[in-house]
């Protein structure tokens, strides 16, 4: 399971590094879960660290070409990992066509980089797309990993909007379409030994490794207490 930490510059980024996150993830909570940082930024971090880097795009409505152009933006500033979130989307035929639309413009650019399709698993309380729509969707269109994260940041976790079964669930769907699972959404350390036993291929955090609060800064010793203690930790 690999530890992605999301960084808003590039000292919280070498603080992610040494404490031994895999994936650098390069976002702007100001404009939401899945806020965009600058490409200034993102280029800024892509040459400080060597780690595969992820940058956000957004959290979108339906706005494919807007999407599309936000994805080619991140990819050619750097990101190795495009995030893109399905926020306010209400049909499986609006979320293809986003994803379908995204994944295009990053693989035509580079096909080696890799896009990642974002639901919410508060979606309920968002009034968007259920995230168990999204693995089928993300396999379909050829994208990388389905991601599940919280679209409102106020605390509640993810694990307070599903059950571990159904979580569990979202993970299995994924690997039957042949692609990636991440989970995050106000993560905290006590949800450790769950995430263990439902085995994503990567969890990711931001307020966990700043002692609770996302708009404070990533704590060194936080990410290397998180690291250690996940599943396959190095």
């Amino acid at each position: 399971m690999k530890l992605l930490v999301s960084p808003i510059n590039v000292e919280e980024a070498q603080i992610a590094v040494e404490g031994g996150a895999d994936i650098i993830d390069v976002k702007n909570p100001r404009e939401g879960s899945l806020g965009a940082n600058f490409p200034w930024v993102i280029k800024s971090v892509r040459d400080a660290v060597k780690e595969p880097l992820s940058a956000t795009i957004g959290d979108f409505n339906f706005r494919p070409g807007t999407a599309s152009l936000a994805a080619l933006g991140a990819a050619v500033s750097g990101a190795d990992y495009i995030k893109i979130g399905l926020f306010d989307i209400q049909t499986r035929e609006q979320a293809y066509k986003m994803a379908e639309s995204v994944t295009k413009s990053v693989k035509e650019y580079d096909p080696n980089k890799k896009v990642v399709i974002a639901g919410y698993s508060d979606y309920k309380r968002i009034n968007s797309i259920s995230v168990f729509e999204l693995p089928a969707v993300a396999g379909d269109v050829g994208a990388d990993v389905v991601m599940m994260d919280t679209g409102i940041k106020d605390g509640s976790s993810t694990f307070e909007f599903l059950r571990d079964e159904e979580i569990s669930e979202f993970v299995d769907l994924a690997r039957q379409h042949g692609i990636q699972t991440a989970l995050a959404g106000s993560l905290r350390f006590e949800d450790i030994d769950a995430l263990n036993e439902i085995n994503p291929d990567i969890i990711g955090v931001r307020g966990c490794v700043c002692g609770g609060d996302r708009s404070a800064s990533i704590k060194l010793e936080l990410v290397r207490e998180l690291k250690n203690s996940l599943n396959g930790s190095q």
